[in-house]
């Protein structure tokens, strides 16, 4: 059954309830007090019901204006309005603007004390009673609706509370796959740049050097490992929920030494300082503090032509200094080591077309913390500042 439908049985049957009292009175009426017209002008104050709903104004006033005929003409005439009553509930219920549901108050209260006083006569206990009932009918359509209209607005604000919601988690999504993709870089970054050196040194030593031959190889294959290992960390979170092997934990500080063994693998010398006593860090910290050395360090080996490099990490109470330093001279092309992260400084963010010097930034700002990166008297050097 379509809501219109329901709506008009609804008003059928509400006239048809108010009809049945009016009757009654017509009904009622002694011999000669009730006559032809003064039984359609009862039925004037009944039948506009039916429609009370898709005109509340124009009912209420040919309600009211046949209650008035009918209490004039008094053939029968009513003792009580019934249908005058509805039709104030529904004007104060459903009218569309204020001043027709303040204009049906106002106008019974003007015309009902004169009409009960000088055409019936009525006492003031009476008067008061004929005055108080449509003040009461308008009270109750006026809190029907303004409790309608509250929960309308209560609906309104859950449904905008859910469009937020769906808003957050698409954010939340672009946020993870945009972490995922850094993490994929710099894995793959790092992976590749130790395999390709290690593979363009291995024809030249292969039989001067079979034993740096074979260390070559085995840093190969060592990188392939790692970088295998840490795709898997680095997708799990698009497996499902059953996959626990894909759940593995992410990097952390103490994987730098691990990290920086296998750099030492691509015939790099790499120097590894940690000073002070560890602190506890976020998550977040933890993971940018790995990821950037670990940027730094494979942009040092494509292509700051270093001769060796620097890693030291500081503790202090409130956090982590990360310095990765390099000898080299670098290149330009804003994704190179040292070199590179300098020249990305000078020129802006990214004015190259990199992105790995790009998210060392973004990494330490995920992390709480700041980045910076420049040349130095004897090469490169990146910094990284990551509050416990």
């Amino acid at each position: 059954m379509s809501p219109w439908l329901s709506r008009y049985r609804v008003d059928l049957l509400i006239a048809a309830v108010v009809a049945v009292p009016v009757a009654g009175q017509v009904g009622a009426a002694d011999p000669g007090e009730a006559d032809a017209l003064g039984v359609a002008f009862s039925a004037g104050t009944v039948i506009p019901l039916v429609w009370r709903r898709r005109a509340p104004f124009t009912v209420a006033l040919i309600v009211l204006a046949f209650g008035l005929l009918t209490s004039a003409y008094a053939r029968p005439g009513q003792q009580l309005q019934y249908g005058a009553l509805v039709a104030t509930y529904t004007i104060a219920d459903l009218g569309p603007v204020p001043w027709q549901r303040w204009s049906i108050l106002i106008g019974q209260v003007v015309t009902i004390p004169p009409g009960a006083i000088f055409v019936k006569h009525n006492t003031v206990p009476q008067l008061l009673f004929t005055l108080l009932l449509p003040i009461a009918a308008w009270m109750l359509g006026t809190v029907a609706r303004l409790y309608r209209e509250r929960g309308d607005a209560l609906a309104a604000r859950a449904e905008e509370l859910e469009h937020q919601r769906t808003a957050d988690a698409a954010r939340a999504v672009a946020e993870e796959r945009a972490r995922i993709a850094r993490d994929l870089h710099d894995v793959l970054a790092h992976a590749v740049s130790v395999i390709v050196v290690q593979a363009e040194a291995g024809p030249l030593v292969v039989r001067s050097d079979p034993a740096r031959a074979e260390q070559a190889f085995d840093a190969i294959a060592e990188s392939g490992r790692d970088a295998m290992a840490q795709l898997r960390r680095s997708l799990g979170v698009l497996k499902t929920a059953g996959d626990a092997r894909a759940l593995a934990p992410q990097p952390t500080v103490a994987d730098i030494p691990a990290l920086v063994e296998r750099v030492r693998g691509t015939g790099l010398p790499v120097v590894l300082t940690e000073v002070g006593d560890p602190v506890r860090l976020a998550p977040d910290a933890e993971l940018a503090a790995y990821r950037i050395t670990q940027e730094a360090l494979t942009n040092t080996v494509k292509h700051a032509d270093a001769a060796r490099a620097t890693v030291t990490l500081t503790w202090w109470p409130d956090g982590l200094a990360v310095e990765i330093r390099d000898d080299g001279s670098g290149g330009s092309d804003g994704s190179g080591g040292s070199g590179g992260f300098g020249a990305w400084s000078k020129a802006g963010a990214g004015a190259a077309g990199g992105h790995g010097l790009i998210g060392i930034a973004e990494r330490a700002a995920a992390g709480g913390g700041t980045a910076s990166a420049g040349p130095v008297e004897d090469g490169f050097l990146v910094t990284a500042w990551l509050p416990g």
